[in-house]
């Protein structure tokens, strides 16, 4: 049954954000921009600002503000640990999941030789890509990619036997598409890594606020993802399957620890915005039942994200009426994120957001949100690229058929 505003708090939600009750032009600002940064829940905003009241502190002191700092962290991995189901000493923190990619690869091209083999998509963020890319540089690798089918718009896994092979170290896929919102299927894929004794890295920056993420079940090795865009703080998040983990020499000061996950957190970490994390993952267990927080998160996920699809399938059925617009996504069987891609013929993209805001207080992003290769590949780099609306829990019926009236209206 399809989970409408009578049935999902719609209410109880929104109040649970400030930035909500901004106006932009006299009117209510309606934000479709989740997919680059969701607004931060209240509780997260107090905790930030409640760390930095009460006297932050570094690490490894004698009093009690660092020992509250040290254990602000400890609950953060154990929250993250319940969120991505891995153990919280796999867990690490850092700037960003970028800089995060970056020391992993800096790393793990420490172990591999020149003439092995590398696969990236064309999918991806190029924060998926990039790093990796770079490490194959640097050490002599081959790169391969998994290509992606234009018509269906998701990724062509029919010669995964030969792009995957025994010389294959590293396999970097993401879990759905930031752009256009498909959400990649990566069971075969991870199938053909395990058989060649390969290691699988996952970007989940943008799965991990709309579907439930089981690292193991799933056979990844490295994930990663960011809790901006789970309405928490700008903190970059890494969790490695500890064996991995164990096993990376990771460029890092003499003086630091050698021991995980702290080996991976270089420098004195943005200890107030990770005591924004375990409110923001409480968000999603407050809506759900169980006796572990683990299940408390499934469950409420899963509501979260039936009201999501809602608003997606909702906004999807409106645009596709409207003459001039072009949608950029899957075929509907396959499962999205609640991330809706499309051009209106005759304006570009950035004018078209730019309108938006301007006349309707609609906050709306454009471009190829660094899936370039795939903005190359489906040719709308050229043209500007998408304009790209988001769906979040806090988002309502009406801000939906707003934007509808008022893709319509240009």
């Amino acid at each position: 049954m399809k989970i409408t505003e009578t049935a999902f708090p719609i209410t109880e939600v929104r109040g649970q954000f400030p930035a909500l009750n901004r106006t932009y032009k006299d009117r209510q600002v309606a934000y479709f921009d989740g997919p680059g940064g969701s607004q931060v829940v209240k509780k997260a905003i107090q905790a930030i600002a409640g760390y930095m009241e009460k006297g932050g502190a570094n690490l490894h002191g004698t009093f009690p503000s660092s020992w509250e700092t040290e254990e602000v962290i400890s609950e953060a991995r154990s929250a993250v640990a319940d969120f991505l189901n891995v153990q919280a000493n796999e867990v690490a923190f850092g700037a960003n999941m970028t800089t995060l990619t970056f020391a992993i690869a800096a790393a793990l091209g420490k172990q591999f030789n020149a003439g092995d083999e590398i696969v990236v998509t064309e999918m991806d963020h190029r924060a998926n890509v990039d790093p990796w890319l770079m490490m194959a540089e640097d050490h002599g690798l081959k790169v391969k990619w998994i290509p992606v089918d234009t018509k269906t718009m998701e990724l062509d896994v029919s010669k995964l036997t030969e792009i995957i092979n025994e010389k294959t170290k590293l396999v970097a896929v993401g879990l759905a598409s930031n752009a256009i919102g498909t959400i990649v299927d990566i069971a075969p894929i991870v199938e053909r890594t395990k058989e060649v004794g390969a290691l699988f890295a996952a970007d989940a920056v943008h799965a991990a606020p709309h579907i439930v993420i089981d690292r193991d079940r799933y056979g990844i090795d490295i994930l990663l993802c960011s809790a901006y865009k789970f309405f928490g703080p700008h903190i970059g998040i890494a969790a490695i399957k500890e064996s991995v983990f164990e096993s990376l020499e990771l460029y890092k000061l003499t003086t630091s620890p050698s021991y995980y996950p702290d080996k991976l957190e270089t420098g004195t970490q943005n200890h107030e915005g990770i005591a924004g994390i375990k409110p923001a993952i409480e968000f999603f267990e407050q809506f759900g039942e169980g006796e572990s927080r683990r299940e408390r998160l499934v469950s409420g996920m899963e509501k979260l994200e039936h009201y999501e699809n809602y608003l997606a399938g909702r906004l999807r059925q409106g645009l596709a009426k409207i003459e001039k617009v072009r949608l950029w996504q899957a075929a509907e069987d396959v499962p999205k994120t609640p991330t809706i891609a499309f051009q209106v013929e005759g304006i570009e993209p950035l004018e078209v957001c730019r309108l938006l805001a301007e006349q309707y207080s609609i906050f709306t992003a454009s471009g190829h949100f660094y899936a370039s290769t795939l903005g190359d590949r489906l040719d709308v780099n050229g043209s500007g690229g998408w304009i790209r609306a988001g769906l979040a829990p806090y988002n309502t019926e009406e801000e939906v058929d707003r934007l509808i009236e008022a893709v319509a209206s240009l």
